[in-house]
């Protein structure tokens, strides 16, 4: 399962968010950006169970993370 996870963080933490989730199995690509939101980042799992582990369980948890928006691939 792929998809695209669009991170909100309070100011100051975008840093260690994206070295948090960076090393987070399943996570292929994080990167800090300009406006909103603060962080995009493409991951990959096995099921739905996976992604839904990834997001709500590690990232949404990481000190500094406001919300999550997340985009599944289709195709």
């Amino acid at each position: 399962m792929r998809a695209y996870i669009l991170v909100n963080v309070r100011p100051g933490k975008v840093r260690e968010v994206v070295s948090a989730m960076t090393q987070m199995e399943g996570v292929r690509h994080a990167e800090a950006c300009w406006g909103q939101p603060d962080v995009f980042a493409y991951v990959e799992t096995s099921d739905d169970r996976k992604l839904n582990q990834l997001v709500i369980d590690k990232i949404q948890k990481l000190e500094g993370v406001e919300r999550t928006d997340t985009h599944i691939a289709v195709e």
